[in-house]
């Protein structure tokens, strides 16, 4: 995972199919001593150790349980996969994406000007995924599959009043993985805060729920673009308001299964 990439081109809506671009960025020690205890946290039963460094930082961290830590294991090795332009896998299931993206219409190639039209930089589709990695594509894929009706809603910007120049579908998909990883801390041994430690419950009951969220994401950052009247420029802005939003929601008390996410409402297949 580059915890250095992130950046993308905006889309200016236009008359037709026709596009042009601007560039945007996405940006996204001390020695501690360690106070213990077991505790029910906020009644649902996590187990946390409070790690307090000299500087009074405070973090925490959360035991897991052995399925809570398979899953995540096995969530992590996903994440650790790099698109590889090279690998036949990972060429089928680009292709997937495209045939997912734009039923009955023939992909030209791996390389073609054509994936501009969903919104990538260029014209090869694999020099932006080095932010999100082979993941971010499984993500979108799965969008495309399991909720096809949101998923062309929003690649087509179908809904609401549209701004003139309009985030890049494909590429804001994998700042929205990106951004998952980082809130969630999923590249830490255990959780080190309280999302993450819910979202690990979450993922035990259900190992697609990071597909899930990854979709109620994107459809939840569409609706806070809408209602800020954003353009390419708010693009920070709007998921930075996205990522609260989702927090505020982790949290709520009856959140037992990843469905059970008020925006999770937002999808439709």
């Amino acid at each position: 995972m580059d915890t250095n990439a992130g950046s993308f081109v905006a889309v200016r809506r236009l008359a037709g199919s026709d596009r042009a671009a601007g560039a945007v960025a996405f940006h996204h020690s001390s020695s501690a001593e360690v106070v213990t205890g077991s505790t029910a946290w906020i009644g649902r039963g996590l187990s946390c150790v409070c790690v307090q460094s000299r500087d009074s930082d405070a973090r925490l961290s959360f035991d897991l349980t052995p399925l809570q830590e398979e899953c995540l294991l096995r969530l992590q090795n996903r994440i650790e996969v790099q698109y590889d332009g090279s690998n036949r896998e990972h060429q089928e299931e680009l292709k997937a994406l495209w045939y997912a993206s734009f039923p009955g219409t023939e992909l030209r190639g791996l390389i073609s000007e054509q994936w501009k039209e969903m919104g990538w930089q260029g014209k090869d589709p694999s020099t932006d995924f080095r932010g999100g990695g082979f993941i971010s594509l499984e993500n979108l894929l799965f969008f495309a599959r399991n909720y096809s009706k949101s998923f062309q809603e929003l690649l087509r910007k179908q809904n609401g009043d549209r701004a003139i120049w309009e985030y890049p579908f494909a590429v804001a998909g994998v700042n929205i993985t990106f951004m998952l990883i980082q809130m969630l801390d999923l590249q830490a041994v255990k959780p080190r805060s309280l999302f993450g430690a819910v979202f690990l419950k979450l993922l035990s009951e259900n190992d697609r729920a990071f597909d899930i969220l990854y979709c109620i994401t994107f459809k939840l950052m569409d609706q806070h673009w809408l209602d800020m009247h954003a353009t390419y420029m708010d693009f920070n802005t709007v998921m930075k308001s996205t990522r609260r939003h989702l927090e505020r929601e982790l949290l709520l008390e009856d959140i037992q299964r990843i469905e059970d996410m008020p925006s999770y409402k937002l999808l439709a297949r």
